[in-house]
């Protein structure tokens, strides 16, 4: 720029600049990217539609005339929701990252302007969107009870509800994704996602239990001591001033107010962390064990012995290299942990109740079955595999040295399938035991492992298809939870084809369990390992040819755009 050149003022940055950034990141990234933009509506169809569900259901009670099931309805519904917002994204969907914090490191920015920003950035999205509309309803239900004044109220109470939602999800997620990157601690973060999924099935049981039981009374009385916590008391200011509370609901604000800066400060904390892209787990040391071996000693460790020294068994190695150290891939493992405990207790656990003997105390009446063991397992064993639908996006632009050494598409996916696999399978054993020993019927060992590995098996063949045909990019940042603007839905709807197309695949193995009977215990097993075992190989083996055909296409379609 030539000096003396007048460039006019500066203007500060505004959140709206962020809005406006977002808005035209995401435009650009549906550019020449058809099947996004089919994504993307469809997507918003489903959101729209969940959305019309959602209004309808909390504006129901005001509608009906109903105030007991208006305090249940923004109490306990209130509390569930701020908790499915907040874990969700850990678990199922991702965390949009269209604006990675780590591209404004070396920007004049305070921390301030550039958390504000970002947290403005993250309401403009379809699921907020979806959930503004959904809780108008509580609008609705509080003007219908207590006039204009709750509405306002209401109204008042859904935004700074849905800014709490929207800073505690962004504050969690980063904060788990810091404490992934040390290895130190991905152990106590699975098990502790897995204790707190595992928690979900006994609050089930016990809603469903509350609900036979008809005691509303109680339900009421619950509901208005969660109105009270940070996860409902948004909810649940239009039905204090509908009851003539106004000052309950000054208080609740306050309550919400001082969650939401808290939350900001806690994740103001860990984006700092984000930005320079360091963990918080201290200096890394080295281990001083004598000589440095050979580069192939170094590949294959002692735990990794078994594999050949080959190209198949260097690939393997290297990617259960990648699956222990890399913190996107750990995210997955942890919600396949999650999944495998949370599903079968709810399949199979879900519908009981409770049964009261004075003297023994409260019993759990199950009303497990075969048949609901059998699709409980297909159900884990069809979310297992989906961890691999977008196997190549977790290299992204690292995946060009495999096209450049022209690895063999059968080769590559055989590898990929066996290294995955070294996790999942005890994962899967530990779910089907720990079921059988619950359910107190240890018979059925053989029926659980057998579904699960041929519905693995199944899921792997489809997965593999659908990670070189259906790949996508996936952001360059340190959060591993983190989705670009529409790739949450690509996710979702891979996901959704995955499951549907692995449970068709073990529809032969329910008809042999039908045919079979009683012989279908001992036979289970062996069968469907056989069959998960055929599906898995014969899905690498057709994929590996249309990989063969599409390698550079499919570098192209992984790798991030700048």
């Amino acid at each position: 720029m030539p000096v003396g050149t007048d460039v006019g003022p500066v203007r500060p940055v505004r959140a709206r600049h962020f809005v406006r950034l977002k808005l035209r990141v995401t435009a650009n990234n549906f550019k020449g990217q058809s099947w996004r933009i089919v994504l993307y509506v469809v997507g918003a169809f489903f959101a729209l539609w969940f959305a019309l569900g959602g209004f309808l259901a909390l504006a129901a009670p005001g509608l009906l005339g109903e105030h007991q099931a208006a305090i249940i309805v923004t109490g306990i519904g209130g509390g569930l929701l701020t908790m499915g917002w907040l874990l969700l994204p850990l678990v199922f969907f991702g965390v949009d990252e269209t604006l990675d914090p780590a591209r404004f490191a070396l920007l004049p920015l305070s921390r301030r302007t550039l958390l504000l920003g970002l947290c403005a950035a993250a309401l403009v999205s379809l699921p907020t969107v979806a959930a503004l509309l959904a809780l108008c309803g509580l609008v609705v239900t509080a003007a219908a009870l207590g006039g204009w004044a709750a509405a306002v109220a209401a109204g008042v109470g859904v935004l700074a509800g849905v800014l709490l939602c929207v800073a505690g999800s962004r504050a969690l997620t980063s904060a788990f994704a810091a404490m992934l990157r040390s290895r130190r601690v991905r152990d106590l973060a699975a098990v502790g996602l897995a204790v707190l999924a595992a928690l979900l099935g006994p609050l089930q049981i016990g809603l469903v239990a509350a609900i036979a039981a008809a005691d509303w009374d109680r339900m009421a009385a619950v509901a208005r001591v969660v109105g009270w916590t940070p996860f409902a008391a948004p909810w649940t200011v239009g039905i204090d001033v509908a009851e003539g509370r106004a000052w309950a609901a000054l208080v609740k604000l306050l309550i919400t107010g001082v969650t939401v800066v808290g939350l900001l400060l806690w994740w103001s904390r860990s984006l700092e962390s984000a930005m320079v892209g360091t963990a918080t787990a201290g200096p890394a040391t080295v281990k001083n064990s004598g000589p440095v071996g050979s580069p192939v000693t170094q590949l294959f460790p002692r735990s990794l012995g078994w594999l050949g020294r080959t190209r198949f068994g260097a690939l393997t190695a290297r990617e259960c290299r990648y699956w222990w150290r890399d913190a996107r891939r750990r995210a997955n493992l942890i919600t396949l942990a999650v999944v495998g405990v949370f599903v079968p207790a709810v399949v199979n656990v879900g519908g009981s109740g409770f049964q009261f003997d004075g003297a023994e105390g409260f019993d759990v009446l199950t009303s497990a079955s075969p048949v609901a063991v059998s699709l409980s397992m297909v159900i884990v064993g069809a979310l297992a595999a989906v961890t691999i639908a977008n196997q190549f996006g977790f290299d992204g632009s690292a995946y060009a040295a495999n096209v450049v050494a022209g690895v063999p598409g059968r080769v590559e996916l055989l590898a990929r399938i066996a290294a995955f696999s070294v996790y999942v399978l005890p994962m899967l054993g530990v779910v089907s035991i720990v079921l059988v020993v619950v359910l107190g019927e240890p018979g059925w060992i053989g029926l659980t492992l057998g579904v699960l590995l041929a519905t693995y098996g199944g899921g792997l063949a489809v997965n593999t298809f659908l990670s070189v045909l259906a790949a996508y990019a996936l952001p360059e940042t340190s959060n591993p939870f983190a989705m670009s603007s529409g790739a949450g839905v690509a996710r979702s709807m891979l996901t959704l084809v995955s499951m549907v197309v692995a449970a068709i695949t073990a529809v032969p193995i329910l008809v042999a369990a039908l045919l079979l009977g009683d012989a279908w215990y001992w036979l289970a097993l062996p069968v469907g390992a056989a069959y998960g075992v055929g599906m898995a190989w014969l899905g690498a083996y057709l994929a590996g040819d249309v990989l063969d055909r599409r390698m550079p296409e499919l570098l192209a379609t992984v790798t991030p755009r700048r």
